[in-house]
């Protein structure tokens, strides 16, 4: 899919804890973070620094971290990939306007910011179709006189 690389982080062991919460905490905090060597130094970031703080959180949290490098211009079979549906699917949205998309030749190209806001609106989408759901009145079933509420 377009990987460079990918590398996969178990969860540390429990004496590498304190470790990881110490990392955290400066990664976490307010002020410059640099990585330095007897030799150099370089500041941090703060894209990396954010992907450090997500990694290290999730180590803490005992699940593993998978880094992967991806291009940023995806085919659209990658993209539908990343996005967890079929090619068509992926081209029914593109050709509905709901993901921008260029066709430098016969093949449609989909920048992987486009794919990745998409994906941010569907969730946010999704959890604003499930809070309205879950706020939607329901029968109390104590209501029932014999404990049976009537579906029909």
């Amino acid at each position: 899919m377009g990987a460079l690389m990918n590398h996969t982080v178990l969860p540390p062991i429990a004496a590498d804890r304190d470790l990881l919460a110490e990392l955290k905490s400066v990664l976490a905090g307010a002020e410059e973070v640099s990585i330095s060597t007897p030799d150099r130094s370089a500041p941090l970031p703060d894209s990396v620094r954010g992907l450090l703080v997500d990694a290290v959180t999730a180590l803490d949290r005992g699940q593993a971290v998978t880094v992967e490098a991806l291009r940023t211009v995806l085919t659209t079979q990658e993209a539908a990939e990343l996005l967890g549906i079929t090619r068509p699917t992926l081209v029914r949205l593109l050709e509905a306007g709901k993901i921008p998309y260029t066709s430098p030749g016969r093949h449609r190209r989909v920048e992987l910011a486009d794919v990745l806001e998409f994906q941010r609106r569907e969730r946010e989408r999704r959890g604003q179709v499930l809070e309205e759901m879950a706020r939607e009145e329901a029968p109390d079933p104590g209501d029932a006189a014999d404990g049976f509420v009537s579906t029909r």
